[in-house]
């Protein structure tokens, strides 16, 4: 049974985004749309509560931003985010409540929900973390094949188009992701799975797994 759909990989109430998200049957299919998305939500939001230090950008008041971080529109971030030294925000981002984006980490056409952290030099692009999710210091996402080709969705009951040259990974609520780990274009990760260390993860892992590599993936004796 396949369990890549959106409503089987995220918590809506953990995002701002939930009413994009829930237009969309598979969460790739939102990718196109976040930037115009986040433009026009960023308009919605409270000037009490967010700031807008530069156009299509809105920073929660009480959102930390290090003086080297680089922050490009439209981009929104959330409230109690913390944004640190050297990070780069290319935009089409949309940052939840209580994250944390770490230094030298780059995000660009992506939605991070709640609780997320993207601590150390990683970097995010075409891609949606779902809530409390977490990536170890070097894992990235890559987004675009190598030979240039549209991204497809490996599972075990066939192959999904998406119809997208840059698609990402897309984590389920609680993944964690070990350090220096690559997720190939179009990786899906269901709730409440880990990915080993220096892992290359390609397809759709189910929920409640270890990935330890592609051809060893446990299932977790005690869901979380």
């Amino acid at each position: 049974m396949l369990t890549i759909k959106t409503e089987q990989l995220y918590d809506l109430s953990h995002t701002l985004s939930g009413e994009l998200l829930a237009a969309c049957e598979y969460p790739w299919q939102a990718l196109p749309r976040i930037k115009e998305f986040v433009r026009q939500l960023g308009k919605t939001l409270s000037p009490e509560e967010y700031d807008s230090p530069a156009e299509d950008v809105w920073i929660a008041r009480d959102a930390t931003v290090a003086p080297s971080a680089t922050i490009c529109g439209p981009t929104i971030i959330g409230k109690g985010t913390e944004i640190r030294t050297g990070a780069f925000i290319r935009g089409a981002v949309l940052v939840g409540e209580g994250c944390v984006v770490g230094n030298s980490c780059e995000l660009k056409n992506t939605i991070l929900f709640d609780g997320v952290q993207v601590p150390h030099f990683n970097y995010v692009g075409d891609s949606i973390l779902g809530y409390r999710s977490h990536t170890g210091a070097g894992a990235v996402t890559s987004n675009v094949k190598s030979d240039k080709s549209l991204v497809t969705i490996r599972t075990e009951d066939g192959v999904i188009e998406t119809g997208l040259k840059k698609c990402g990974a897309f984590l389920g609520d609680f993944v964690e992701v070990g350090c220096n780990s690559v997720l190939n274009p179009g990786t899906v990760i269901g709730r409440n799975s880990n990915v080993y260390p220096l892992s290359s993860v390609r397809g759709a892992i189910p929920p409640n797994c270890i990935f330890k590599s592609q051809s060893n993936i446990i299932i977790k004796t005690k869901k979380i």
